[in-house]
């Protein structure tokens, strides 16, 4: 059994999860679920479905199989995980192709995480379809957007974005995103 010590710490982010009506899910019941499974050291945020862990091994995609089976068979919660590393956070951060929106307005910034990466041609395609003005860069597994008018009222939706895209994502704010980066220690 690895101590913590030999443990690599990652960042958890489970999708669609306590919108009105739609996969009510507790974060003592996620921290449970993800002990259970032999991760230590579980921390949640907000009720949104994000989770900080410690694990003893496996990929990412590994890591996200098994979150999503447990959920499935425990909580008979369908819902996608999307891990990363907390590397691959840091890089998230330092990667941000959109510092000044960043630091003037963090809540209209949007990190969506994505389950593949999409080729240039599936971004462009995504661009194009924008009818507002909405900017999206995306880098690796991730998409950053800007909302300047908000999201609420924007027609740039995440079921728009996952078509054009051909991948599942769930997204975060820019406040989000450091705070899990601050409680993940990245």
């Amino acid at each position: 059994m690895p101590t913590p010590r030999d443990m690599s710490v990652h960042i958890g982010l489970v999708r669609a999860v306590n919108l009105p009506g739609h996969n009510k899910l507790t974060m003592a019941d996620l921290r449970a679920l993800i002990e259970r499974l032999g991760f230590q050291d579980v921390r949640t945020l907000l009720q949104s479905g994000n989770v900080v862990f410690r694990s003893g091994g496996g990929t990412t995609p590994q890591l996200e199989q098994a979150l999503e089976k447990a959920a499935q068979e425990r909580l008979r919660l369908k819902t996608d995980f999307f891990v990363r590393t907390t590397g691959d956070w840091r890089d998230v951060i330092t990667n941000n192709p959109f510092p000044k929106e960043a630091e003037r307005d963090p809540g209209h910034l949007l990190v969506m995480f994505l389950k593949d990466a999409p080729d240039r041609a599936q971004v462009t395609a995504l661009q194009k379809a924008i009818k507002g003005r909405e900017v999206v860069r995306a880098n690796g597994r991730q998409a950053y957007f800007v909302y300047p008018d908000g999201v609420g009222r924007s027609k740039l939706t995440s079921a728009l974005i996952e078509k054009m895209l051909g991948t599942r994502g769930t997204a975060r704010n820019w406040n989000t995103v450091l705070k899990l980066g601050a409680l993940s220690g990245t």
